[in-house]
């Protein structure tokens, strides 16, 4: 077994470098681990007892490592660490570029270059430098070149290490991984990747190929888990038509063991930071190395995603008389704080825009920060509960499948007389709704 590294930095202290590096900290506690970051409120959430990543499970790890060889410091504080790293990991941000070449689609690597300036001015001796952020094909030739022109006469080996968590099981997909995926040329800097992981990760999850193959994976996983839920999406359309109930589809399709049962649940569309990114990012590839018809194919993963959630704003304002609708839920999915590209924000601005008054809750999403990345404040109104959201309103819109919206007491809600339930996640107690004497639009499945 090659020996552990000693010291590890990782730049970016966000929603997969926070928890990743706590992991590494608590399960190799002889491995010095640095967390750095420019963004000086957020280390000191890591630093404090309100975490700034909500995650099952996180804060106690972060309790234990932290103080003891898990440290979070402001990116320029930490100049002697990163001098001193043995490894350091990228794990900034790869957002859809906005302007320029592939805007709209191609992945914007400003932020990790700027990550590589950053390491090749100050890092020292030898250093292996991981991709952690999802990059696309071909990216690593980029941070090579700019890791070579540094004028220290440090050296560099760049491996790709792509992340493969879900949020709101982040923590367990971290202890318990199906698998690590190491990407690069050079066997040693791989082995030395190997053997961190190796501490509490079984040797046959450890999965090595070459850099351009370990980048590509990560874009293929997320586009065909991707296309797996517009897949199930657009059988939900056909089931309201034709009277079959999705629940019971996707459950006889699941039973087929060339297919399996995850990702097959019907919904208002797929959220998060990862998917839309990836496919576009994915549909840039294509287009750019002259496959127009692979670009379109995944391209309708995107837009049927897209159609989605159009669709069912457009029935939640349409079942609200009064105009007033409650919104719970504002979190991609549940046990996350993350509202990237979340469902809500799209379905409350077409909400917003056609003149409706929307009152949401969700339990771990800051108000003001969603109100904040919605772009509109006018009409929308962040509550602190699922009754304060509920009273008065027309229309409900289920929007997240939190635990606690599988249990509501609709019988006690002030909704508004003739009030409907349009449930996106189709986890509502549907007796419980009936019974209260409410109407219920239920994603997939016919109206009742």
């Amino acid at each position: 077994m090659d020996p552990l590294p000693e010291k590890i930095v990782c730049i970016g202290a966000g929603y997969v470098g926070g928890p990743t590096m706590a992991v590494i900290a608590e399960r190799c506690p002889t491995v010095e681990v640095t967390v750095l970051d420019q963004d000086a409120v957020r280390i000191a959430a890591w630093n404090s007892g309100h975490l700034p990543v909500f995650e099952p499970g996180l804060a106690e790890i972060v309790g234990r490592a932290r103080g003891r060889n898990l440290r979070f410091v402001e990116q320029q504080a930490g100049l002697a660490a990163l001098a001193e790293a043995d490894v350091v990991f990228i794990s900034v941000q790869t957002p859809t570029k906005t302007e320029g070449e592939g805007a709209g689609k191609a992945s914007d690597l400003r932020y990790v270059e700027a990550c590589a300036r950053f390491i090749a001015e100050h890092a020292r001796g030898h250093t292996i430098v991981v991709e952690k952020s999802t990059m696309p094909v071909r990216a690593a030739e980029r941070i090579q070149q700019v890791l070579a022109s540094n004028r220290t006469g440090a050296t560099f080996t760049v491996l790709s290490n792509p992340e493969f968590l879900a949020e709101g099981t982040a923590i367990r997909d971290l202890l318990q991984p199906d698998r690590v995926l190491i990407g690069g040329e050079d066997a040693a800097a791989v082995a030395t990747l190997q053997a961190l992981y190796a501490a509490w990760v079984p040797s046959e999850r450890i999965l090595t190929t070459g850099l351009w193959s370990a980048e590509l994976s990560k874009l293929a996983a997320n586009a065909f888990l991707a296309q797996r839920v517009s897949s199930i999406n657009s059988l939900s359309a056909l089931c309201e038509r034709t009277g079959a109930e999705i629940a019971e589809v996707s459950a006889v399709v699941g039973t087929d063991s060339r297919i399996g049962p995850k990702f097959l649940k019907a919904s208002v569309g797929f959220g998060g930071s990862c998917f839309r990114k990836d496919l576009l990012s994915l549909v840039y590839l294509c287009e750019h190395h002259g496959l127009p018809e692979v670009a379109a194919y995944w391209q309708q993963v995107v837009d049927l995603n897209e159609w989605q959630k159009s669709r069912f704003a457009a029935e939640v304002a349409a079942a609200a008389k009064n105009r007033r609708i409650a919104v719970l839920g504002l979190a991609f999915k549940k046990d996350t704080n993350d509202f990237r590209e979340s469902a809500a924000l799209q379905v409350v601005r077409s909400l917003l825009r056609s003149g409706c008054e929307v009152l949401a809750y969700d339990p771990q999403v800051d108000g003001a920060r969603f109100i904040s990345e919605l772009g509109i404040s006018a009409g929308f109104t962040a509550v602190s509960t699922a009754r304060q959201a509920l009273a008065g309103a027309g229309a409900v819109a289920v929007l997240t499948e939190w635990d606690e919206f599988r249990t509501l007491t609709w019988g006690e809600a002030a909704l508004a007389p003739g009030a409907t339930v349009v449930d996106g996640r189709g986890i509502v107690d549907r007796a419980a709704v009936r019974q209260a004497g409410r109407g219920l639009r239920v994603i997939g499945s016919p109206p009742a």
